[in-house]
């Protein structure tokens, strides 16, 4: 596969809501628009622990819901599976994803298209999977999801898993959660909606899935050895004084880097491996 980092995404796409002031943007674009590939809660470590959970292999076929540009999508591809779809409805992110080189025979292609409507075919993933998507989403439209989710597998062979913001613990006071999820949409700009480990397990399971396997992680995005570990060393530098010649960035990081820090004994990462709940006869 063609190696596309974000610099050469960058260079060919805008990245988007490129358009949008630094103050205003969503917070995950505005970390895109500095640079930063991995925009996943739990970082490329809970993403890799996703993909190996779901056994990707040379049978599969895959479909990630919201790809985003493409950084989850490179590490599917690396396990060569025999067809990959992008889906996602911004139109920047179907170019990007476009550009990126499928392994030797993958048939790979990107749609535009939402997560909760994709028009693809019944039945015709083994894989589906979706990140930091869902925890952006009011209820009902994370039913719609996982329920298109479950439309689209196979139901002998399939998989899916998600990767989202978790709250901790499943007892939270609701008080406690719903100030949290206050800052959260005041800091990010989206209204961010983030369950608990028992709540994202209750919600698979009404939608026709079984929770088979989950794994939750610190939510520390913003904190330098994350950025390190997910970016490597040279872009996380450049990422940082893209951030420091930018006051309004720098803001906006610095902020939403705080509400982080304040929430870290209830806010974190969790991904869930699910598969279709037999019918019952």
């Amino acid at each position: 596969m063609a190696s596309t980092d974000s610099s050469a995404l960058r260079q060919n796409f805008p990245v988007p809501g490129d358009g949008l002031d630094a103050t205003r943007m969503p917070g995950h674009w505005l970390l895109a628009r500095l640079g930063k590939r991995v925009l996943r809660p739990g970082g490329v470590e809970l993403t890799r622990w996703m993909l190996d959970a779901l056994g990707v292999d040379p049978e599969d076929r895959v479909v990630e819901l919201a790809a985003g540009l493409g950084a989850t999508a490179r590490l599917a591809l690396a396990r060569h599976p025999a067809a990959y779809t992008a889906v996602d409805r911004d139109p920047t992110a179907v170019a990007a994803l476009s550009a990126l080189a499928a392994p030797g025979p993958t048939e790979m292609r990107a749609v535009r298209s939402d997560a909760a409507d994709t028009r693809l075919p019944d039945g015709d993933a083994s894989v589906v999977y979706g990140e930091a998507m869902l925890t952006m989403q009011p209820e009902p439209a994370k039913r719609r999801i996982v329920r298109e989710a479950r439309r689209l597998l196979d139901d002998s062979t399939g998989r899916y898993a998600i990767h989202e913001l978790c709250l901790l613990p499943d007892d939270l006071d609701p008080a406690l959660a719903e100030r949290i999820t206050a800052d959260l949409r005041e800091a990010i700009h989206v209204g961010a909606r983030p369950l608990t480990p028992t709540d994202w397990t209750d919600l698979l399971a009404d939608e026709g899935f079984t929770v088979t396997a989950h794994k939750t992680a610190p939510m520390a995005l913003l904190e330098p050895r994350r950025l390190v570990a997910d970016e490597g060393m040279v872009p996380a530098l450049r990422i940082a004084g893209r951030v420091l010649r930018d006051p309004a960035a720098l803001r906006r990081v610095l902020h939403m880097r705080r509400v982080f820090r304040r929430h870290r004994a209830h806010l974190g990462a969790i991904s869930l491996l699910a598969v279709p709940t037999p019918s019952k006869a």
